[in-house]
This record gives C-alpha cells, sequence and structure tokens, in this order.
C-alpha cells in the first residue's frame, strides 16, 4: 500500500502525464487533418479533447484540496475510459488509431488501485469499446468508420481486444505486485539500515571518551560530544579543520610502533589540557581505507593530581629536613655572624678588608633571612577563620602597593575591577593578605625594569569568587609552569623561591584553588578561588573551625587541588 505522500505524488504525475499526452495527441491529430486527406470530425474531435484538458485540471485542483485520494484515483480512472471512450469513437472507431490508450488506463489502474481494479478496468475498457463498435456497426450513432468489416471480422477485433486488456491487466497487476513487494522490502532494509546507523550514532555519541574522525587529508569529518566537550568546540566549527591544528603536540601516526601520544591543547579560556590520543584507520574491507579514528581521553586532572602528589612529597620531605638542619645551621651562622661583626671594628683593618668582611655579613644576613622563610614555611600555622569581606582585603593590599610604587617612581600602574562592593567568605584575613601581597610583590618585581600595569580583578565564578592579578611583565616559560608552588624555584634574584609555595600552603587550608597561568612575552596572571559564603555548608564550615584550633603542617594536603595549568614560580 501506499502512503498518503505516494499517493497524492502519483495522482499529480499522473494528471500531468496526462495533459502531455492530450496535447501531443491534439498536435499529431491536427497535423495529419492538415496534411492527409481525413473524413474526421474536427470540431467533436476538439470538443472532446477540450473537455478531456478541462477534467485534467480539475483533477489537479481537486489532488490539492481532497484528501481521498483513493476515491479520486477511481474517479480519474473511469473519466479516462469515458474520454478514451468518446475521442475512439470521433476518430474512426474500429479505424480509430487511439484505440492504444485503453491499456494505458489498464495501466495505471494497476498503479493506482489494488490489482482487481485492474482486471475491472479490463472490463470497461472491453464493454465500452465493444459497445462503440456495435453501436458504429449498427448505425445507433453516428460512424467515422471509413471501413465497414463484416460482423464476424468485427467480433473478432473486439475479442482480441478483449484478451489484450485482460492479458495486459494480469501482467501489470503481477508487475506492480512484484515492484510492491520489493518496495516494502527496500523499506525495510531501509529502516533497518537507518536503526542500524542510528544505533552507532548513539553508541559513537554515548562514549564517554573523544572520538574524532578524519578523511585521509586529515579533516575532521566527525566530532562525538565528548570530544566537543573537552575541546569547548562545537562540531560545527570542528568541521572540515585538520586535527592537526587543534593540538600543540604532533599527533600519533598509524602504522608506526606505538600508535598513541600525550599531547597539549589549548582551550579558548586560555587553559592547558592533556590528552592521551590513540588514532586507528577508517577502514572499509571493500573500499579499503578511508581515513583515520582519533580517541582520546583527558588525562588534565590525572596529571594535576600526579603533580599534586609530588609536590606533597617534596613538601613533606622539607618539612622532616627544616626541623633537623634549620637549629644546626642557624647557630654556626649567628657565631660567624657575630664574629665577622667584631672584627669589622678593628682599626687596622684596611678598606679592602672592611670590604670584604661585609659581603660577608650581607650574605650572612641573607643566609639568616633565607633560614627564616624557611622555618616560617615548615612550621606549623595557625589559622583564625572568620567572616571576611575580600573588597576591604584587596584594597588595603593595593593601597600600600600604590604608596611604595609611588614612592619608588616604578613606573607600574595599579588597575583595579571590582565590580562588587562585598564578597564575602569564610577566611583568615591576614593570611590571604599575605596571599595577596606575595602576588603584587611578585608582579612588580617581574615588571621592575621596564614598567608596566597590574590589574586586579574579582568576579563571581559560579559558587566562588575568582581574584586575578595578571602583569605585563615577560612572562615564564611552559618548563616552570609545573613548579610553579614548589619551594626553591624562584626566578629572581635574590629570592628564596618560599613565597609561592607558602601561598600554597594558605590556600590549602583555606580549600581554595589558585593556579598561574602565562605565556612568555605576554605577561603572566595568578587566579585564586576561594568558595563564596552562601555556598559554604554546615560540614566546612565545622571542618574550617576545627582547622582554626590546631595546626597545618608541611605537608598536610587541605583539600581542594591545585590547578596547575599556569605559569612558573617568580617567588
Amino acid at each position: 500500500m501506499h502512503s498518503i505522500s505516494d499517493e497524492r505524488n502519483w495522482l499529480t504525475w499522473l494528471v500531468k502525464v496526462r495533459i502531455l499526452i492530450l496535447m501531443v495527441l491534439l498536435a499529431i491529430e491536427l497535423a495529419v487533418i492538415r496534411l492527409t486527406p481525413s473524413p474526421l470530425p474536427i470540431l467533436p474531435f476538439l470538443t472532446g479533447m477540450v473537455l478531456w484538458f478541462v477534467l485534467s485540471l480539475f483533477f489537479l485542483f481537486l489532488v490539492s484540496v481532497w484528501n481521498e485520494h483513493r476515491l479520486q484515483a477511481i474517479l480519474q480512472v473511469l473519466a479516462d475510459l469515458a474520454m478514451v471512450t468518446l475521442v475512439v469513437h470521433v476518430t474512426g472507431g474500429i479505424d480509430s488509431s487511439l484505440n492504444f490508450l485503453y491499456p494505458l488506463i489498464i495501466v495505471v489502474a494497476c498503479m493506482l488501485l489494488p490489482r482487481a481494479w485492474g482486471y475491472l478496468s479490463a472490463a470497461l475498457a472491453f464493454i465500452l469499446f465493444g459497445t462503440v463498435i456495435e453501436l458504429d456497426y449498427y448505425l445507433v450513432i453516428p460512424s467515422y468508420s471509413n471501413s465497414h468489416p463484416k460482423l464476424k471480422a468485427l467480433q473478432v477485433v473486439i475479442f482480441v481486444n478483449l484478451f489484450a486488456y485482460f492479458a495486459i491487466a494480469y501482467l501489470a497487476g503481477l508487475l506492480m505486485s512484484k515492484l510492491r513487494q520489493v518496495d516494502v522490502q527496500l523499506k525495510d532494509a531501509s529502516g533497518a539500515l537507518e536503526n542500524l546507523q542510528a544505533l552507532h550514532e548513539n553508541i559513537v555519541q554515548s562514549m564517554s571518551g573523544g572520538v574524532i574522525t578524519t578523511g585521509l587529508n586529515g579533516r575532521i569529518t566527525l566530532v562525538n560530544r565528548a570530544a566537543q566537550q573537552m575541546l569547548e568546540i562545537s562540531e560545527a566549527e570542528l568541521h572540515g579543520r585538520s586535527v592537526g591544528d587543534l593540538f600543540q603536540d604532533p599527533l600519533p601516526h598509524f602504522g608506526v610502533a606505538r600508535a598513541d601520544a600525550e599531547v597539549r591543547y589549548r582551550a579558548a579560556n586560555g587553559f592547558r589540557k592533556t590528552f592521551r590520543v590513540m588514532v586507528s584507520a577508517l577502514n572499509l574491507s571493500a573500499r579499503g581505507d578511508l581515513g583515520f579514528v582519533y580517541s582520546f581521553d583527558d588525562l588534565t586532572e590525572i596529571r594535576r593530581l600526579e603533580r599534586e602528589v609530588r609536590m606533597q612529597d617534596r613538601l613533606a620531605a622539607v618539612g622532616r629536613l627544616a626541623a633537623a638542619i634549620a637549629h644546626e645551621i642557624r647557630n654556626p651562622l649567628t657565631s660567624i655572624a657575630g664574629s665577622v661583626a667584631m672584627l669589622s671594628d678593628v682599626p687596622a683593618l684596611n678598606s679592602e678588608e672592611r670590604h670584604l668582611l661585609q659581603i660577608v655579613i650581607r650574605e650572612s644576613n641573607r643566609l639568616n633571612n633565607i633560614i627564616t622563610d624557611f622555618l616560617a614555611y615548615s612550621r606549623g600555622k595557625q589559622y583564625r577563620f572568620e567572616r571576611v569581606n575580600l573588597i576591604p582585603l584587596l584594597q588595603d593590599t593595593l593601597t600600600l602597593l600604590e604608596h611604595r610604587l609611588t614612592a619608588e617612581s616604578a613606573g607600574i600602574k595599579l588597575e583595579r575591577s571590582f565590580p562588587k562592593s562585598e564578597a564575602w567568605v569564610l577566611a583568615d584575613g591576614d593570611k590571604l593578605k599575605q596571599v595577596f601581597w606575595n602576588f603584587c610583590e611578585n608582579a612588580v618585581r617581574a615588571m621592575k625594569n621596564k614598567g608596566g600595569s597590574l590589574t586586579v580583578a574579582l568576579a563571581e565564578r559560579g559558587p566562588d569568587w575568582e581574584m586575578s592579578f595578571a602583569d605585563t611583565g615577560p612572562g615564564i616559560n611552559p618548563q616552570q609552569t609545573e613548579k610553579i608552588f614548589e619551594p626553591f624555584q624562584s626566578n629572581f634574584e635574590g629570592g628564596t623561591g618560599l613565597g609561592l609555595a607558602i601561598v600554597y600552603q594558605i590556600v590549602q587550608a583555606h580549600e581554595g584553588k589558585v593556579w598561574a597561568r602565562s605565556e612568555v612575552g605576554k605577561g603572566s596572571s595568578f587566579v585564586l578561588r576561594l568558595r563564596r559564603m552562601e555556598y559554604a555548608d554546615a560540614h566546612q564550615h565545622d571542618h574550617v573551625q576545627g582547622a582554626a584550633a590546631g595546626t597545618s603542617s608541611a605537608s598536610a594536603s587541605a583539600g581542594a587541588a591545585l590547578a596547575a595549568s599556569g605559569g612558573g614560580n617568580r617567588g
């Protein structure tokens, strides 16, 4: 059975073909009348053709406004049989050259209607054709025939047409039955193929790992949802791009000994991610290799945790060493410094000797400062957590820094971006000031010679407050980014390399997140996130109050992880 849209299309097609055939027949018959002597009456013929043409236009209109397509098909078949009978009669009856139109109508009936209608149309065509011939023969109606065959010859013609019509009905019905079966099988196969394709697409789209397929030229042809989320780019933006241009490192090649690799990726927001990418050939047995399939997983969090574990191990080692060696170094250092100070007061020393003693005193003081910072880093810290507003803390820090920069004529401009007047958190205000000052001090030291600007901004990021300290200094190379908050990683002359390590300890105690982003030649940005007061739950509150009463050692892991995706340690 045809669907409603198929029946409508078939009826529309039938009307258009009928109009075309009528125009061709009219042109041929008129040409025959003009070029050959013929008794064909022009007026009845033209009247019949015009009537048939008008009926066709009426059926064309009816298809668009009436949804009973089966009834319309019956009406069209019956109307065509009647009009063909009329045209056959006015064009000579038994001598007419248009009686071939009956088989066409029978075929159309088999196409549009059930098989029984094919035989019914053949019977009606036989009856109508036989009736016209008989009426012409006995002159019951005006005859336009040139020949006058005998009755037996006439009967033979009629019964030959009867056999022909039913043979055509049988063959056309058989053919259409086979075509309908094939159509049903094709639709079933198409439906199964669509279901299979949908299943495969759903499988690919539902995978937790990213999948990208490309052609042999490396251009992207398909991206699943997980890949779009990992890359933070829509499929429309990725389609047609070269897959090698997405990543900062070369992708693995199919066919080599190792078909996987870890590659870096820079997201639109500037964060770097690490992916493990595997490649395989997109192969069809009948057509060979069509392209490549790249599957990848996000290892950013795993690598971050690995770096944090390594850092915690180092911090624990530093903590154990601190108590053992700090006093052992500080006591003889104090003796050395005191002895050298007494020697510097000896009157017999010349200028060169006094200069050498001053160097010893200065270096002793610097070494003492390093030990002081080291002890401050390794000792347990006490915290007083309370409800504090971040805006005054930032303003106080920046005001002090601004006065200092003015006094030193450093040529560094401070810019503030605080869209909110209040930003409440549960924190130790003095310790946060130490964090803010360390970030600002590092930025000033990075821009000390050439000047620049330091932009301090605060914004809401989901349940957190995000503070950023962005400078326009020389930036930090990627190799240093992974070690940014590790102790003794200073890039400044005279720095101990413990400033940002202490910052990391403080942020951990506040269950916050801290990271840095940097690009060589474009400056660095340190970012700190703390949970907003309204999102701090009872468990968090109890945990922080408990931390306020106790101490946190250098090796304590206090919660929120370090997002080590930024620049290098400069403190």
